[in-house]
């Protein structure tokens, strides 16, 4: 399920008028923005605010995006705030360990504010960027970089503070400050912003203040933001189900594959031909181990062997990077974020020329990728021939394994324990190729490795199912 896409519906009903019915009671809109540019003008009168700058007059129609309930009105953010402005850092980045929190981009988030990473500053610092203090029921708002358009809410039991100039403060009059977060958080809101620079992105202030805004009746907007609070609560429990179910669908295939290794999947056969024999036949020189605590107890025609007795290990290499000649072909150049999409990888983010294919260690398709430093035992099944760079070494199946389940049994739980039991590290995790090679693995008869790996694809095709209408 796309709860994201939930959430932005939601935000997107509420500032359309969609979300909640609305009541020929509630005093227009018209009358609240009255209300709202007489209190404006009372706190201009008192010093407290600045008189805004007046618009350049135009005669052209206003254009309105869509059209509004009865009883809303269209107005402007400027139109409905006391403050709009960005702050400033303090010369030096003089931060104290305790004092008025300083509030940064990081901090700012549509849930609320993280404190987590807080800065703070002194009291008499404060003092001196007073213009930009942060109190109860303000709005932050990130107006530039990566996190722009981010938005929370001070709340209301909040005393003061002040932002970074990376942040700006929204402080609404008379309207419910949870209602223009509501509005912030749209889409209108997010298609809306006229973001300006080429390196840092930003949203000039003149542009955010003559954002339209549709206006709802004060008490449509307690209306509005009550159901939107109960609604993201009802989303909020439906994500911690998906995440709690897509866990358990993990740990149901973690147990699968264990069942696999140990035989007890599927039925055995007595008319298989051994997997001793099998081995024997094709890989004369093949140790089989007859005593092994892992693996204890496995069914009649099994054997324990290692996986370089029923694969090739084949330790990958990158091509001089100083030589772009031998980058940007078609030639597949897997890493080990290329390993993230599952069990089957069919795309490289890095692909290589002809010159640098054939300075590279190619592998077949259907080989096994193990990631083998850094993110110990994350696994793929390479859908085309292709190379890997050193963090990758590939099991190249003999032909006394199915390349499907030599996957598996890479993927399994206890494999990757034996794995991670031989890494060295310094500063990062390494497991070397004649390790990997060392590794006993359980060997069950060829026809027996068929089955189990349809009985695998069979399961695991019914969770991905349950996690698809999730």
């Amino acid at each position: 399920m796309d709860t994201k896409a939930l959430r932005q519906k939601i935000l997107d009903l509420a500032i359309h008028g969609k979300l909640v019915p609305q009541d020929p009671n509630d005093e227009p809109a018209s009358v609240l923005l009255e209300r709202i540019r007489a209190e404006k003008e009372r706190l201009i009168k008192e010093g407290k605010i600045k008189k805004g700058k007046k618009s350049a007059k135009t005669s052209d129609k206003p254009h309105y995006p869509f059209e509004l309930p009865k009883g809303w009105v269209w107005t402007t953010i400027e139109d409905v705030c006391s403050k709009i402005g960005s702050g400033s850092t303090p010369k030096g980045s003089n931060y104290s360990k305790e004092g008025i929190p300083f509030f940064r981009s990081q901090n700012v988030y549509n849930s609320g504010i993280v404190m987590s990473d807080i800065k703070y500053i002194s009291d008499e610092i404060h003092q001196m960027m007073i213009g930009t203090e942060v109190v109860a029921n303000d709005l932050l708002l990130n107006i530039t970089g990566g996190s722009l358009g981010r938005c929370a809410v001070i709340p209301s039991n909040f005393e003061k503070g002040n932002v970074s100039q990376h942040v700006c403060i929204l402080r609404p009059i008379v309207i419910k400050p949870e209602f223009l977060h509501c509005f912030i958080l749209s889409s209108f809101f997010a298609k809306s912003m006229k973001i300006t620079g080429s390196g840092r992105e930003g949203l000039p202030k003149y542009n955010l203040e003559k954002m339209l805004l549709p206006l709802p009746p004060e008490q449509e907007q307690e209306r509005i933001v009550a159901e939107t609070k109960r609604l993201q609560s009802f989303v909020d429990e439906l994500e911690t189900s998906c995440e709690n179910m897509t866990k358990l669908v993990a740990q149901v295939k973690s147990k699968v594959l264990d069942l696999a290794i140990h035989g007890k999947l599927v039925p055995q056969d007595p008319n298989d031909e051994p997997a001793s024999e099998l081995l024997k036949r094709i890989n004369p020189k093949a140790e089989i181990i007859t005593d092994n605590g892992h693996y204890q107890k496995l069914p009649v025609g099994w054997t324990i062997c290692r996986l370089k007795d029923i694969s090739k290990i084949v330790t990958g290499s990158t091509p001089s990077k100083s030589n772009r000649g031998y980058y940007g072909g078609i030639f597949p150049f897997f890493k080990p974020a290329d390993l993230d999409a599952g069990r089957h990888v069919y795309k490289a983010t890095e692909c290589l020329s002809e010159d640098g294919k054939k300075v590279s260690r190619v592998v077949p398709k259907g080989a096994t990728a193990i990631c083998c430093i850094g993110t110990i035992g994350k696994v793929g099944y390479l859908m085309y021939e292709g190379a890997t760079n050193q963090q990758i070494n590939c099991a190249i199946p003999s032909k006394v394994v199915d390349s499907v389940f030599l996957f598996y049994l890479c993927a399994s739980p206890l494999f990757n324990d034996k794995l991670n039991s031989e890494s060295s590290a310094v500063t990062i995790s390494i497991v070397n190729k004649s390790k990997i090679e060392a590794i006993s693995v359980p060997l069950p008869p060829l026809a027996e490795q068929k089955r189990i790996v349809s009985k695998i694809e069979e399961i695991f095709a019914q969770l991905e199912a349950i996690e698809t209408a999730l």
